[in-house]
């Protein structure tokens, strides 16, 4: 619980610190969104030039879309100390200053900045989710808002864990990490389409690899009520996001093993 209010009390300091600056907040909050809006005009664009792909409507393409950008946005809004850490703690020797604090480091580092204006991924995505629900048969009762939000949760934390990963490198190495936006930024790309109309050495990439089909592929044919092309059986759709939170303890499993080789930068 201490651990809890600390967490609270940085999330509140964060905010308070970009308080000071409403304008220049809402502007990149509107920045960000407009910037994240014109990919979902290359979806429409796609499917009104084909009417549709592999069998799936823009509406059902919509959700996936919709879904796996609430998840990047949240996850990219509280994980900013572990995508700076190789940058702004690692090479300026500044991790050194939060192991001499008497508070787990990865605490601290979640809790570095809260980027506001990550909301408007968020507030875009939630948009599309309801340009989808007008657009494709999607019945929201108890079971599908349960599914959808289960989802959502699947894919912050395997977000989470991609980061934490990339924060682990930087114990090897603090150049070239930008290559774990393959993982984030493409992962999202990826993600936004159905997995059957990946090669199959991608969707076993998607599925198995870095599981990004499991927070949104499955789900959302739970969501549709709509059977798996691939062969999956109905009963493990809803529980695919699970893998995202194991994703991510992996993810710590690697921080831990990073943080016990790290010998410092020096000053």
């Amino acid at each position: 619980m201490n651990a809890f209010r600390l967490y609270l009390n940085y999330v509140s300091a964060s905010i308070r610190a970009q308080a000071q600056y409403p304008a220049a907040t809402l502007l990149l909050t509107a920045g960000h969104l407009a910037a994240t809006a014109i990919e979902i005009l290359g979806v429409y664009a796609l499917f009104h030039r084909f009417g549709h792909v592999e069998g799936w409507s823009l509406g059902e393409v919509a959700l996936f879309y919709g879904l796996i950008n609430i998840s990047f946005s949240i996850a990219d809004l509280l994980s900013r100390g572990f995508d700076v850490f190789g940058s702004d703690f690692v090479r300026t020797g500044a991790f050194d200053r939060l192991l001499l604090r008497p508070r787990a480091a990865a605490l601290q580092l979640i809790g570095h900045e809260i980027r506001l204006s990550r909301i408007g991924r968020m507030l875009q995505g939630l948009a599309v989710v309801a340009i989808a629900t007008r657009l494709a048969p999607i019945e929201w009762d108890a079971a599908a808002v349960t599914i959808a939000v289960w989802a959502v949760a699947g894919g912050v934390a395997l977000f989470v864990g991609i980061l934490v990963l990339q924060a682990t490198l930087a114990f090897w190495t603090v150049e070239g990490l930008e290559i774990v936006n393959v993982l984030t930024y493409g992962g999202v790309q990826a993600a936004q389409y159905p997995l059957s109309i990946y090669a199959g050495w991608f969707r076993k990439v998607l599925t198995f690899g870095v599981p990004l089909a499991c927070v949104a592929y499955y789900p959302v044919l739970a969501i549709l009520k709509r059977p798996d092309p691939l062969g999956a059986p109905d009963w493990i759709l809803p529980l695919t996001p699970l893998a995202g939170f194991a994703f991510l303890a992996l993810s710590f499993l690697a921080w831990r093993a990073g943080m016990a080789r790290y010998a410092s930068t020096g000053s």
